[in-house]
């Protein structure tokens, strides 16, 4: 008779052959139960809702969402195929927000489908995904990335609520700064006659110093007859600050530990200190004695989107070690 640890063992390989075939997203029909009930005893498995699991470690604190941030997208994508199918695709906005290269993980995840019944779906630590009823996109539009059915970029940009360029205005000129010349766009303006997103758009690309772009907008509109009345959609200027640069670099090539893959969190650390000796500061590590306040800061960027705990505290480390004060050595 085999002890419990052997079975475990068992369990262990047929959720390994699940993610040696890249599945994130967990339905209760993809383990056999006694296998599905051992994982989630032992920390292997956590649940999601009912009849969805992501794979977890043992280790990990109860309550902790290191798991569920990590497995966000991937999940969503894998529920939204088993629900629609390829019939779905993010809104304007979070498309755009990826483009961006921001992977924050959203309190809620906007997402159109024809078939959708316009209900918001519970998800762990406060987050959620709102499915609407709306018509595809042509399929020129939709591209896929990680997974994810997105607007392409500069449908994306045509589509996207003009309240993004106040809400969300890194991510706004992260996705313009893509964009090489006017040409690019044009055609797709001209196409639909947008002559206020247009206008939109170049007051834009001037907010970021690019006024050749912005006069070629405007100017071929209004050779093709369109009237074009230039505004700008930001409200301020935003100059790039070593600080926010550090903080919001950091998150974006994942700072934040994912679930297997610890050479992210490294990668997102060096990025940050490469970032730090740009602006004049010097190499900072992380102690081990404060992993709790780095873990508790990390948090609250990837659930909330506030990076001030974050850049609190690595001012904090900062100071430290301008004031002389000795730190932890890198290895």
């Amino acid at each position: 008779m085999a002890v419990p640890s052997e079975k475990l063992a068992r369990s262990l390989e047929a959720l390994k052959a699940l993610q040696d075939l890249g599945v994130v997203a967990i339905r209760s029909s993809d383990l056999g139960r006694t296998d599905r009930e051992r994982l989630v005893k032992n920390g292997f498995l956590q649940p999601v809702m009912k009849g969805w699991y992501i794979p977890s470690r043992p280790d990990e604190v109860a309550g902790e969402s290191t798991a569920w941030y990590a497995s966000f997208r991937d999940f969503c994508a894998s529920y939204l195929n088993e629900r629609f199918g390829t019939n779905w695709c993010l809104s304007p906005e979070p498309s755009l927000q990826l483009h961006a290269g921001n992977r924050t993980v959203p309190r809620q995840l906007l997402v159109r489908s024809p078939k959708s019944d316009n209900k918001i779906t519970e998800l762990p630590h406060g987050t959620s995904l709102l499915t609407v009823r709306y018509s595809m996109p042509d399929k020129r539009d939709i591209e896929t990335k990680n997974g994810m059915n997105l607007y392409a970029l500069l449908p994306a940009l045509i589509e996207c609520t003009p309240r993004l360029f106040q809400q969300n205005p890194t991510d706004i000129r992260a996705a313009l700064s893509i964009i090489s010349d006017a040409s690019e766009i044009l055609a797709r303006l001209l196409e639909g006659g947008h002559t206020t997103i247009a206008g939109r758009l170049a007051g834009a690309f001037r907010n970021m110093g690019r006024d050749r772009t912005a006069d070629d907008i405007v100017a071929t509109m209004r050779a093709a007859d369109y009237d074009v009345r230039e505004s700008d959609p930001f409200e301020t200027k935003q100059p790039v600050i070593p600080g926010c640069s550090v903080c919001t670099g950091a998150f974006h090539v994942c700072i934040y530990p994912p679930l297997y893959g610890w050479q992210w969190t490294h990668l997102g650390r060096f990025l940050m200190n490469v970032m730090l000796a740009a602006g004049g500061y010097p190499w900072t590590v992380i102690p081990v004695e404060e992993r709790d306040a780095y873990m508790k800061a990390l948090e609250a960027a990837s659930s909330t989107e506030d990076i001030a705990p974050f850049t609190d505290f690595l001012a904090t480390l900062v100071s430290a070690n301008l004031e002389g004060k000795p730190g932890p050595t890198v290895p």
